[in-house]
């Protein structure tokens, strides 16, 4: 037995025959769109005029204290966005506006805290902190456990280097 699987447009059902040319819409935003974007599958011909139909749009965030915190987004004609400069011509005002720069993106991982039990004792190149050499003297059972579990070098207070970064007493 075989499975046979029939593309067809979502705009009008007709079926895609395998060499028919297929265009991906992507809708981003639409009142009807609950759960984030979705991908419709059409022909070429379906959305030809897809172009012509387009409206020149301002599309807006609004920060007030209506928003609860959160900015509004108001999507309104050009024409309608443009009327709303009484002072200098939308054009002039828009290329000499104060340019919003977008939020800095984090490129390190999440920091650890090695003055936990979780991460003491582990290998890394920065500074032992006190709470951090407190909890292995205190605990090293625990850490040295938890760090033979993750299949990593475990703490020696007879080792020099271990007794120095950690605070044992030098033998």
């Amino acid at each position: 037995m075989g499975k046979k699987t029939i593309h067809v447009s979502d705009f009008t059902g007709t079926a895609l025959q395998d060499d028919d040319e297929v265009v991906r819409i992507v809708v981003l935003e639409h009142p009807d769109l609950v759960a984030g974007p979705v991908q419709l599958d059409a022909t070429p011909a379906e959305v030809e005029n897809i172009d012509d139909a387009a409206l020149d749009v301002a599309v807006v965030e609004i920060h007030d204290r209506h928003g609860g915190g959160e900015p509004r987004r108001v999507v309104l004609t050009a024409s309608e966005f443009d009327a709303m400069a009484t002072d200098v011509p939308m054009a002039q005002l828009l290329k000499t506006a104060e340019r919003v720069r977008p939020p800095k993106t984090r490129k390190s991982a999440e920091k650890i805290d090695y003055g936990t039990l979780d991460h003491a004792g582990k290998p890394h190149r920065g500074r032992v902190t006190e709470e951090e050499a407190r909890l292995v003297r205190e605990r090293l059972d625990e850490v040295n456990k938890r760090l033979a579990d993750a299949g990593v070098r475990q703490i020696d207070p007879a080792d020099p280097e271990h007794a120095l970064r950690y605070g044992f007493p030098t033998p």
